[in-house]
Parts: structure tokens; C-alpha cells; sequence
């Protein structure tokens, strides 16, 4: 395995005292353009394990930002300008989970007791969030499967997570896919139901999800062997491939899934694909060309059909940190010779 350590200073780049900026001009950050709350529960989820002070100063940020946009309940705030002023009052159920799944990973982190101490408050007052959405649904449940595997007497996390499971198996059925076609960081699906089986000790979750994963595996696997993504457009079979425009977020996605499908099932083959999909980023792509600006530590925001959409904006750039971590991660937990 030849692939970069990971490292915050893109995200440092991207980060001010108010919260992380959505959107950037190459590496530059689009002030214009504000926060958003769902990029704020995926960074919070990424940095509050990173055991430096930087990564807990930038927790900091993110968990303050997300207490100020909270609403109540389960919702959250979509986004908030530069001048730090709701945007149009937006909100959106993705981001709500997002921003949930922070805070429970957060809640259960040992990397920094008062970060930890202040997303166990704020998650508390979140398992209320129930939406129609899979994917919001999937995002908040990760959440509370961090939380449960903290403190398993969370009887309002447990609800959580197993209605969203519940959600996802009964649209799946007999069929390879819970949705009519897939969409965007596709392989959280399968990863929820694979967190539902292990925490709540389901087997039948953790055999859909397994069947899910490997179903979605071999539907976006070339024939050369590398990763093509689902485009933004999403895919359905006979539809033609490879597609463009490929996003970071379905590599990063990948890799936390196969990640728990080799922490639940102890399978080599499992962190394998954990790499796989981190070496995405390192060129192991459809057009053979790196996503990863070693100059600046971020990642550009799409794979086109010319080349990557050079910009690197928060969302791209926590997928291939996220990717790099679990990758780094599977490696060493085989060379140690364990895997939970």
C-alpha cells in the first residue's frame, strides 16, 4: 500500500473561527458562499478522533457551530452566512443527519473529554430525528451505533438505529438495492445496516448489509479492477460506464463501509477494499489521474470526464481524509493481526 498519510491542513485552510466553509476557488476558501451544517457533523466526525491539539481546536469550532445552528430537536439550521446569519432559515433532512452522525461520533470519542461531554449533550437532545429519507436516516443512525457502542443503555439512540435499519431492509427485500437507482455516498446504506447488526446484535441486519455492500462492490468495480463511482446523476443498470461527474464522497463512503465490514466479519478481503477505495484518490480511478493536491493537502471536488474539478471544497476534501484514516487503519489492524 503506497498511499499519503493524511493530514488537516486543508481543512485548517478551510476553517475559521465561525465554522468550515463550504466551497473553495482551488484551495482558496469562497467566504461567499458560508458554512454548512452538513459539512460541520462530517468534520466533527473526522477530526474528534485525531489526537493533536490542532484537531481538537478545529472540534471545537465544528461542535460550537453546530450548537448554534441547532433548532431543536432533530433539526438543524442548513446554513449560515459569512456575516453569520441564517441563510433563508434552509432546512434539510441530510444535513440534520449529517450533523447528527458528528455528534454521536463525537459523544463516544476519548480524544478530547470536553468535546466528547458537549456532543453527548447536544446528541441527546437529537434521537427524536425521524425522516423519509434513507440517507438522512442512515447518517443519524451511524450516529447512535457510536454512541451504543459507548453506552449501550441509550434505550432512545438504540430506537434510532434500528428504525433506520428497519428502513433500509424492508426497501431492500429481495432486491440488490434499497432505491430505484443508486445515488450519492451509496455505500452508507449497507454501512448502517452493518452498525445496526453488530451494536444491536442482529444478524439478519448485518447479512443484508453484507449482501448490499458486496452487490454495490461489484456494481461499481471496472473491469481493470479499480473504483468507477456512481456519477452525480446517479446509475441504474444498462445505463453506460464509466460516468462522470464521480464525487469524492462515494470513495470516502466506501471506505468506512468495507472499514466496518472488515471490523464485523474479520474478512481480508474486506480491507482490501477499504484500500481500494482510499487509492481512488492516488489515481486507481477511471481516468488514471491523482485527486489528491499534495501541495495543499486537499482534494479536488470531482472526477470529470476531462480531468478533476480542481476546486477542493470541504465536502471532497473530508471524504479523502476519511478514506486515507480507514485505509491506514486496516492496514495496521492486519499487520497487528487483529480487527475489532
Amino acid at each position: 500500500m503506497n498511499l499519503p498519510i493524511p493530514d488537516l491542513r486543508h481543512l485548517v485552510r478551510m476553517t475559521d473561527d465561525t465554522g468550515l466553509f463550504e466551497h473553495a476557488c482551488g484551495a482558496v476558501p469562497r467566504r461567499a458562499h458560508g458554512y454548512c451544517s452538513d459539512d460541520a457533523g462530517r468534520a466533527l466526525a473526522l477530526t474528534c478522533g485525531w489526537e493533536d491539539a490542532t484537531a481538537e481546536r478545529l472540534s471545537e469550532i465544528y461542535l460550537a457551530f453546530l450548537s448554534h445552528l441547532h433548532l431543536g430537536g432533530g433539526r438543524f439550521a442548513l446554513r449560515l452566512g459569512h456575516d453569520r446569519r441564517l441563510v433563508d432559515g434552509d432546512v434539510s433532512d441530510d444535513a440534520c443527519g449529517r450533523a447528527i452522525f458528528g455528534l454521536g461520533v463525537a459523544a463516544a470519542s476519548t480524544a478530547s473529554r470536553h468535546v466528547a461531554d458537549g456532543a453527548r449533550e447536544l446528541f441527546s437532545m437529537t434521537t427524536s430525528f425521524r425522516s423519509r429519507w434513507p440517507h438522512a436516516m442512515a447518517y443519524a443512525a451511524l450516529g447512535a451505533a457510536a454512541v451504543l457502542g459507548d453506552d449501550p443503555d441509550q434505550p432512545h439512540a438504540a430506537e434510532l438505529l434500528r428504525d433506520a435499519a428497519t428502513m433500509i431492509a424492508q426497501a431492500t427485500g429481495h432486491q440488490h438495492w434499497p432505491e430505484a437507482r443508486l445515488r450519492y455516498a451509496n455505500a452508507l446504506l449497507p454501512e448502517c445496516l452493518l452498525a445496526a447488526g453488530s451494536v444491536l446484535g442482529d444478524t439478519r441486519f448485518e447479512r443484508t448489509g453484507l449482501r448490499l455492500l458486496d452487490w454495490l462492490v461489484a456494481a461499481e468495480t471496472a473491469p481493470q479492477g479499480h473504483f468507477s463511482f456512481t456519477p452525480t446523476h446517479g446509475w441504474t443498470g444498462g445505463q453506460a460506464r464509466p460516468a462522470f461527474d464521480q464525487q469524492p464522497i462515494e470513495a470516502g463512503a466506501m471506505a468506512d463501509a468495507a472499514a466496518r465490514a472488515f471490523t464485523v466479519t474479520g474478512q481480508p478481503d474486506w480491507a482490501e477494499v477499504t484500500i481500494r477505495a482510499a487509492e481512488w484518490f492516488t489515481g486507481r480511478n477511471d481516468l488514471g489521474v491523482a485527486m489528491v493536491d499534495e501541495r495543499t493537502g486537499g482534494c479536488f471536488d470531482g472526477l470529470q470526464v476531462d480531468g478533476p474539478n480542481l476546486n477542493q471544497g470541504a465536502e471532497s476534501t473530508i471524504a479523502l481524509l476519511t478514506a486515507l484514516r480507514q485505509a491506514h487503519d486496516v492496514a495496521l489492524r492486519q499487520a497487528q493481526g487483529c480487527v475489532a
